[in-house]
């Protein structure tokens, strides 16, 4: 693990990558379960629970830089241990997000929900009567 990066150190990390300026790869992780993602996250996140994360460590292979993601910023720091330890992202610069989800909101505001699939509302009333 490389340290910690501040909320608005990443935002302009990813205003860089925005508008094309960004010379590195950066993988934003958000080790909270899926529903807590689903109903806000950090732009370009993507969400490989904590218990997954072990499993799931070789999606990461390529990444220049990784920041984990949690809700106050304390399991994101062991998520980085473990991602560093990784032999395939050991070249990667891995930090976490100082304060998590919490001081994002409080510094920089901006959370993004995932949009529910179209049919997800109808999923639990089975299939519609024909007449």
């Amino acid at each position: 693990m490389d340290g910690e990066i501040d909320p608005e150190e990443l935002s302009a990390l990813l205003s860089e990558r925005a508008d094309g300026s960004a010379d590195e790869t950066l993988r934003i992780v958000d080790i909270r379960d899926q529903r807590a993602f689903d109903r806000g996250h950090l732009p370009d996140s993507e969400c490989i629970p904590f218990p997954e994360l072990t499993s799931r460590v070789a999606e990461l292979e390529g990444a220049d830089r990784i920041v984990t993601v949690c809700p106050h910023g304390v399991a994101s720091q062991q998520a980085a241990q473990l991602i560093g330890s990784y032999e395939g992202t050991q070249k990667a610069r891995v930090e976490s997000l100082r304060g998590g989800v919490e001081a994002w909101e409080q510094t920089v505001g901006e959370l993004r929900a995932t949009d529910a699939p179209d049919d997800e509302s109808d999923a639990d009333e089975g299939p519609e009567s024909p007449f």
